[in-house]
């Protein structure tokens, strides 16, 4: 069967014949992954999805990774363009950064059909799944909130892709829900993946009296971790994408929110005719165990409880948090506070 005729029977939810079932093999699935697929973050997340994919479904799966530690969109669409040239039947894109090229690219290549992890666009072709990371970023919050001494708190990350900024965002809002009086050091570094500045950030964060810091990154994590473990159980760390208190007892916590999965369910639900566009599909907390914030062993009973209760809160709706921040960054290079619109110059120097 030609896979146009193939995927207008799965687009209309027809049975396929045996034969055809077979045939479905031929079908197609590429995952663009823009940063390093073994950085023990967001990007080895979108490897294991793949992995997944291949080994669950009964498909042709490949992966192209490592495009641009900056997520320049520029090189992130030349490299959609190149994956489409090839004829897959579907390209999910990993990662926020992919929104303004995959509604370029998909564009392009209308008879292929388009996902971005992460992302907030739609199209004829196109469609988001999103786990929902601003939710366990909220309870991370308020781990933080409940757990400092110093009362000061830090943030590090990369890029500044929407969902980065909504968790920074949700991250704050947990915080100042349980300690409104807590100082607040944010700053994103440009490069998700660089452990030397990476690590710079939390130095400057610790000298300024920060004593957990939540860091959304990839392999620039490491950095992170090196620099903490240089102040003797003094500082503490959260993770997030994927359980970071089973790695490494500097964590108190990790906001976990496995992307693995809404790639797998992307794939599947393509290939049982599921799948449409022009949607935005959500797993958030409550849902499995995709989204969830994990605990140290040491994170005593009554904060436990408290975010038990908030968390049913949250899921309840009876919170409502604020996924924009407003507020100034810390600028680690100065010790000063900066405007976020500084940024933008960072931006123009990656």
């Amino acid at each position: 069967m030609h896979k146009l005729g193939r995927n207008l029977l799965i687009a209309a939810g027809l049975a396929l014949s045996p034969l055809a079932q077979a045939m479905a093999a031929d079908t197609d699935i590429a995952v663009l992954i823009p940063g390093k697929h073994d950085d023990g973050g967001f990007m080895q997340a979108a490897h294991r999805g793949y992995e997944k994919i291949r080994d669950q479904l009964d498909v042709n799966a490949s992966f192209v990774s490592n495009i641009s530690a900056t997520s320049d969109p520029v090189q992130l669409t030349e490299a959609m363009r190149e994956l489409a040239q090839k004829g897959p039947d579907m390209i999910i894109a990993h990662g926020g950064q992919c929104n303004g090229p995959a509604q370029t690219v998909s564009q392009e290549f209308p008879d292929i059909k388009f996902v971005v992890i992460q992302g907030h666009v739609q199209g004829p072709n196109l469609s988001s799944y999103v786990v929902r990371q601003e939710d366990s970023a909220w309870l991370a919050g308020a781990l933080a909130g409940l757990t400092t001494k110093s009362n000061v708190v830090g943030h590090i990350s990369g890029a500044w892709p929407k969902p980065g900024l909504i968790g920074r965002a949700a991250f704050y809002d947990g915080l100042m829900h349980v300690n409104p009086d807590a100082k607040y050091l944010t700053w994103f570094t440009g490069d998700l993946d660089n452990t030397g500045i990476n690590a710079e950030a939390a130095a400057a964060e610790i000298a300024h009296n920060a004593d957990v810091i939540y860091t959304m990154l990839n392999a620039g994590r490491q950095g992170v971790i090196d620099e903490i473990k240089k102040h003797n159980g003094e500082v503490r760390h959260i993770g997030n994408v994927s359980d970071w208190t089973q790695v490494d007892d500097t964590f108190v916590g990790s906001a976990v929110a496995d992307a693995s999965v809404a790639i797998l369910n992307a794939a599947q639900d393509f290939t049982t005719g599921k799948w449409q566009p022009d949607r935005i599909t959500e797993i958030g907390l409550g849902q499995g165990d995709v989204v969830k914030l994990t605990l140290a062993e040491d994170v005593s009973p009554e904060v436990r409880a408290k975010l038990d209760e908030l968390a049913e809160k949250l899921i309840s709706g009876e919170i409502t948090m604020n996924t924009t921040y407003e507020g100034k960054e810390f600028h680690p290079a100065t010790g000063d506070f900066v405007d976020q619109s500084f940024k933008e110059t960072l931006k123009t120097k990656s």
